[in-house]
């Protein structure tokens, strides 16, 4: 007999691009991953935008049904937020969604989209089953089934006026959507950082990067004073429009400097750092996991609010804003404490586990 799980039918609506950056689509991608094991069909609708991961999400097995490239200028509306991201009205990208969705007719359309609201949905209710909405903000109403928002601080009593009544609220880092490897190398690498050592040095400031803030992390690194054995890799995507100047600036470096381009053994190389200085967004989760030592830096204004709060819990360190780097001499030899980085990588593992794609899918196909 077929199990509900292998009857059930998952699309995504999802986009990268060089002003969303790429990790809305890759979450969805862990937590397709994790479906696909229980037997869940999955495919994606993602718009063609500048920096999109359309080709990337086919070669992981997927279908993408591609909305079209925009042509000459494009008037949005002013709400939500983060409307401009989609690069159309939510009208045009609701109607062009629909055939789709018609044709598909999911059991779970998953929403994760900043620029997408109530009103989209709303447009294509007619035509999945049920919704769940990937949040990070809070901003604007659903008529969701489920809200998945795994951040830090988070509350659901947040969402109460912007869900309808019937909704459930998953919040907090125990839903972090972690490709499987994290919680595999979890052991390895917690036991290899526990010797507080400074040895090497992960950069990673997101796939596209288009404000070059790795190219700002490398000049600001140059005058600290880093130990002589050090190693620097740094992680970029291949749409980066700076990875040129990135990759120029890493051979001038007075430590060994690496730039990997397109990795897809993220994992391995967080658990064999012993610091990371990374963005401020859903790659958090993933340094925690690993118990990786992070300084963080703020790309976007939906990343204030993680920075924040895993500062406050002394979880990572938040240097805020690229414009407002500032490594001194001061701030730098701290890392050379007695237990400084075993004590952030402690706290950091206590916070997540790496099982919250697990814990979702449970929940989606229960």
């Amino acid at each position: 007999m077929m199990s509900f799980s292998e009857s059930m039918r998952v699309v995504f609506r999802a986009d990268a691009s060089l002003d969303i950056g790429t990790g809305h689509v890759m979450r969805c991608l862990t937590l397709a991953d994790a479906l696909s094991v229980k037997g869940v069909e999955c495919c994606f609708i993602s718009r063609n935008l500048q920096g999109n991961l359309i080709e990337q999400t086919r070669q992981r097995g997927y279908t993408v049904h591609v909305l079209p490239a925009l042509k000459g200028e494009q008037v949005v509306s002013q709400e939500p937020f983060h409307a401009s991201w989609l690069g159309v009205g939510w009208e045009v990208d609701a109607a062009e969604s629909l055939p789709y969705l018609r044709e598909l007719s999911p059991t779970w359309l998953v929403l994760d989209h900043y620029a997408l609201d109530s009103r989209w949905e709303a447009a294509t209710r007619e035509y999945w089953q049920r919704l769940l909405v990937i949040d990070d903000l809070a901003d604007r109403a659903h008529i969701a089934d489920i809200l998945l928002d795994q951040n830090l601080g988070r509350k659901a009593s947040d969402y109460e006026p912007l869900l309808p009544t019937h909704a459930q609220c998953l919040v907090g880092p125990q839903y972090a959507l972690l490709r499987p490897e994290f919680s595999e190398l979890r052991p390895y690498s917690l036991e290899r950082k526990s010797s507080g050592e400074l040895r090497h040095i992960l950069i990673s400031l997101g796939g596209v990067d288009k404000d070059n803030a790795t190219g700002i992390v490398l000049r600001t690194l140059r005058s600290c004073p880093l130990p002589d054995d050090c190693t620097i890799t740094v992680i970029m995507g291949s749409h980066a429009p700076h990875l040129d100047y990135v990759s120029e600036l890493a051979a001038e470096m007075p430590w060994p400097t690496a730039v990997a381009i397109n990795v897809n053994d993220m994992a391995k190389r967080m658990a064999e750092a012993d610091l990371a200085i990374g963005a401020a967004g859903s790659t958090s989760w993933e340094r925690c996991c690993l118990g990786l030592p992070s300084l963080m830096l703020i790309l976007a204004d939906n990343q204030k609010g993680i920075a924040e709060a895993l500062h406050q819990e002394g979880v990572a360190y938040n240097l805020g804003r690229p414009e407002e780097l500032y490594a001194s001499h001061e701030y730098w030899s701290r890392l050379h404490l007695s237990g400084w980085l075993t004590r952030q990588s402690e706290k950091a593992a206590a916070l997540v586990d790496g099982r919250g794609a697990s814990r979702l899918v449970q929940v989606l196909v229960d």
